[in-house]
């Protein structure tokens, strides 16, 4: 009997009977690879759910709404905190005993340095437990060299393996009975129920399929590295980031040593929570004042320069924006963005050169945010102008004012969402001025000891520079 053969996309998943040069689903060219398709008839839920049964609890998945007695799933006041409090921040406050948690960043930048620090931090909250760690990519003398370097404690209840075998990893999750693991990554797992080569479509979903049902069924907290493109996101189709509870990105600079986690998926806690971190030869550390960090190396009173209090999920952040403008020797200027997109940065200059007189179409602009954060909220707005009508004004901007406010098509300065909290890190960090939209003036009244500067239009930005 003829094997049958499907094509799917190595970016979205999607199949089709024949080859396309490009993808229908997501446009992408090149991605579609052919693959067996293999009808088993072994339930794979079902055997995971059998073969890791605790015992002791209900095995009915039918309860009331009401019945807050039932022992089906553990509730989330039975966190286990990971002696990070960078890490509790963006997990919700804390991991959940059967939390299915994703992560990804770009190579080298510390995932798996993280995944070390997050199972001493849950060994030391939980001693009686065991962790499995199981790692396809490293050997596991690379392992416990970077143990060692870390100073991790605990370490004869936390087992290593080095396996790329789904079902062995299962005999060996079976074998040491553990509360929490990691595996990293998903890339090079495969299992036996598809023919087919490891990092493929199927196989990848089939890998996360089963680790979801047996961190459900097993009451595991199960931690999954996953490999990320070139644009920045988890290699593999969406399927995988809807079946997992938790989805993080760890982020970093090339040459800096201060790393963000990021959450962009949480049925646990906020999402868009952000944790920060400090990279050192002993691992990495929470940075408790991540304001002060990002403020740290600033210039006093120099041009083309502003401040902005940033929501980070619910954490106020103070960042410092830079813009620099030089006369452009081109036809064209150029608009160079990092850390804001560049269709925002094209609007705000729009609005600059025909609302506050600023000549902007004649020069060159070359936008920053310092530390390496990428900034998406409209509060920006405000802070991001101040910084490019001071470069081209060439008059510097009082180092204790920060600038708060969205800005409209038409200069208009609108409201931004948690103003008090926004000021209360301004008031902490010892700014003396905050620019803010005049219609939140009353609302911010409720702060004291820090002056509050109301702006309705753009067109007044020059007089408070």
């Amino acid at each position: 009997m003829k094997n049958k053969t499907q094509y799917s996309c190595q970016s979205c998943g999607f199949s089709t009977s024949k080859w396309l040069g490009r993808c229908p689903e997501c446009g992408g060219w090149n991605s579609l690879v052919e693959e067996k398709i293999v009808n088993t008839k072994d339930n794979s839920i079902a055997a995971v759910r059998d073969q890791f049964q605790v015992p002791g609890k209900t095995t009915s998945n039918l309860i009331k709404l009401g019945d807050e007695n039932s022992n089906l799933r553990p509730g989330f006041s039975n966190r286990s905190i990971t002696h990070s409090k960078e890490l509790d921040r963006v997990l919700g406050g804390g991991m959940v005993p059967d939390g299915f948690v994703l992560i990804g960043g770009d190579p080298g930048i510390g995932k798996s340095t993280l995944l070390l620090q997050v199972a001493d931090g849950f060994m030391q909250s939980n001693p009686e437990k065991h962790v499995l760690y199981v790692s396809g990519e490293e050997s596991l003398e690379q392992i416990q060299s970077r143990a060692k370097r870390l100073k991790i404690e605990n370490s004869n209840s936390i087992f290593l393996a080095a396996e790329t075998q789904l079902e062995k990893v299962f005999n060996l999750v079976k074998e040491t009975n553990p509360s929490l693991l990691i595996m990293d990554s998903l890339q090079t797992f495969s299992t036996g129920f598809i023919e087919s080569a490891p990092g493929t479509v199927s196989q990848v979903r089939e890998v996360t399929s089963r680790l979801m049902n047996l961190a459900k069924s097993a009451r595991i907290a199960v931690w999954l590295v996953g490999h990320v493109t070139k644009d920045g996101a988890i290699a593999g189709p969406k399927i995988v980031e809807h079946l997992v509870d938790t989805v993080l990105y760890f982020e970093g600079e090339q040459g800096q040593t201060m790393r963000l986690l990021r959450t962009v998926k949480n049925r646990f806690g906020n999402t868009n929570e952000l944790g920060v971190f400090e990279m050192t030869s002993e691992g990495l550390s929470d940075v408790a004042n991540p304001s002060s960090l990002f403020l740290s190396e600033r210039s006093q009173e120099a041009v083309g320069t502003a401040i902005v209090a940033t929501m980070e999920g619910s954490r106020p952040l103070l960042v410092e924006l830079q813009a620099l403008c030089v006369p452009s020797p081109y036809g064209t200027p150029r608009r160079t963005s990092v850390g804001l997109d560049s269709q925002k940065l094209a609007i705000l200059t729009a609005v600059l050169e025909k609302h506050a007189e600023a000549p902007i179409l004649n020069h060159d602009l070359f936008f920053n945010v310092a530390g390496g954060l990428k900034l998406s909220e409209p509060a920006c707005d405000l802070a991001s102008m101040a910084a490019i009508l001071s470069s081209i004004i060439e008059r510097p901007i009082p180092s204790s004012t920060v600038f708060l406010g969205e800005v409209g098509l038409t200069g208009e300065v609108r409201k931004v969402s948690q103003i008090e909290l926004r000021i209360d890190e301004a008031k902490k960090l010892g700014f003396k001025e905050v620019v803010l939209p005049w219609s939140q003036m009353d609302r911010a009244k409720k702060t004291k000891g820090i002056s509050l500067v109301g702006i309705q239009h753009v067109s007044e930005l020059r007089s408070k520079i």
